[in-house]
């Protein structure tokens, strides 16, 4: 199957907050990413607005052609603003106001029951949902019990141990990613996986079978100071497609 590309464009608007003002504009990025290749984009709308505010998201929803996965918490304000967008797709994922990036999955078995209600309406309005999870089997599998129907998997911890060169971690980690991707594609569930990969962290995460779709920011903003976003996407989409082979 085709490995799609998820480009999340927050960390432009991070620069843009750095300063203030309207330039770099995140919208204009992302419509860089969807000429480049970019199968959807990403946005995180934090409840502090730290760097994608509600106008990107009005912004991004009015411009883009493919799809836009909005990236949130699961509260009532952020149910109202998707409910009122209707992106294509919602990913709920953790969030505490003093981390720098989402650190971990989502904790979906202690709060099944108030995550199943959160995500209901979402899923009535034509969103599909998807729940930010670690590669552990209790979380994959109340995810698929709540209804829904994507669990993005954290590669952070195995991202964490290549960069830091500790090997068997790593080894172990993506063993723990493997067994839960094939897990959650037996249970009904469409695998996807993101957080901190780079060109050489993203091969064995994209040869995994059950994976369709890889969403990846911060690396790829980065890249692009040194080389240009257009040029930064097409190396990924390389990358991913030739591990995928």
């Amino acid at each position: 199957m085709t490995l799609r590309l998820g480009v999340n464009i927050d960390h432009v608007a991070t620069v843009r907050n750095a300063r203030g003002g309207a330039v770099p504009d995140p919208v204009r990025a992302a419509k860089v990413a969807e000429e480049a290749g970019a199968d959807g984009i990403t946005a995180h709308l934090r409840e502090d607005r730290r760097h994608i505010g509600d106008a990107d998201i009005e912004a991004l929803a009015a411009a883009l052609t493919v799809p836009l996965n909005f990236e949130m918490a699961a509260t009532e304000e952020m149910q109202a603003l998707a409910l009122r967008h209707r992106p294509h797709a919602v990913c709920i994922v953790p969030e505490r106001r003093e981390e720098r990036t989402t650190e971990g999955g989502l904790e979906v078995a202690r709060e099944e029951n108030r995550l199943a209600h959160f995500i209901a309406p979402l899923r009535e309005a034509g969103c599909r949902v998807s729940i930010f999870v670690a590669a552990d089997e209790r979380q994959v599998e109340a995810s698929a019990r709540i209804g829904a129907e994507v669990v993005e998997l954290h590669t952070g911890a195995y991202c964490d141990a290549w960069s830091e060169g500790r090997w068997g971690d790593r080894d172990a980690e993506l063993e723990r990613l493997r067994a839960m991707a094939a897990h959650a594609h037996a249970l009904g569930l469409e695998v996807h996986a993101g957080h901190g990969l780079t060109y050489e962290s993203v091969p064995p995460i994209a040869a995994l079978p059950e994976v369709r779709e890889l969403n990846i920011g911060h690396f790829l903003i980065g890249e692009a100071i040194f080389r240009g976003l257009p040029a930064a996407i097409a190396e990924m989409r390389r990358v991913m497609d030739e591990a995928r082979a």
